[in-house]
């Protein structure tokens, strides 16, 4: 009896740590200029979150727009080599949108791309987005000056289980708007199948953009 006490205790144990909220805050990236990886990544539109000083050592925080994690770099935070940070990977819901806004602040990004067998690393490399944009299927890659590495992925409709239906959220304007149109034009061909239009259309909508975010399946 002994024995199955213990053992119990210790699973409930277990599983309320699984309950603690565990939220990536900041990822460090190595370079070798403070002050050009900062006029790099403002030049970029991202946000200057942190730049102080103590004594020799300095710290600088940034953060994409619309992500929930920032990125750090500084003296003595890292004893990786500068440029040694690859495919760190930024999420978008429009990939060319994503490439052109790049481009537009004379960033030289690659072409857009995809893989033959799915999404990265199998298969081969082939040129262009994925077919019909399959989520997770399009990528383009753009270096710092240092040579660290970053990956746009265009992500449209997760797999499942990956969003909490509770925590669904849309990080800018631009997404939510990319959400729309995506659930306007599946709206479209609903209502071409029923033949007639559906005055419900926002109750309509609003599952479909749910469903798309959690990774459920899409209504018809």
């Amino acid at each position: 009896m002994s024995v199955t006490t213990v053992e119990s205790v210790r699973e409930t144990r277990l599983a309320g740590v699984g309950r603690v909220d565990l939220k990536l805050e900041a990822v460090v990236i190595p370079v070798s200029d403070l002050d050009r990886a900062k006029q790099f990544y403002l030049g970029l539109g991202w946000r200057l979150d942190a730049d102080f000083s103590k004594g020799n050592s300095r710290v600088l925080q940034i953060t994409p727009p619309g992500s929930p994690c920032s990125f750090q770099f500084g003296t003595n935070l890292t004893s990786a080599a500068p440029g040694s940070a690859q495919k760190l990977y930024l999420v978008v819901s429009d990939i060319e949108a994503a490439r052109n806004e790049l481009m537009g602040r004379g960033v030289q990004v690659s072409e857009v791309f995809h893989f033959t067998e799915g999404p990265a690393p199998f298969g081969d490399k082939v040129r262009g987005p994925a077919p019909d944009h399959q989520s997770y299927g399009s990528y383009a890659s753009f270096n710092d000056p240092d040579g660290n590495t970053w990956l746009l992925q265009e992500v449209t409709t997760r797999f499942p289980g990956r969003v909490d239906r509770s925590q669904i959220s849309f990080s800018s304007a631009r997404d939510l708007a990319s959400a729309l149109r995506r659930a306007a034009a599946a709206h479209g061909e609903h209502e071409k199948r029923t033949g007639k239009a559906d005055e419900n259309w926002p109750d309509w909508y609003a599952r479909y953009m749910t469903a798309e975010q959690s990774g459920e399946g899409l209504p018809s």
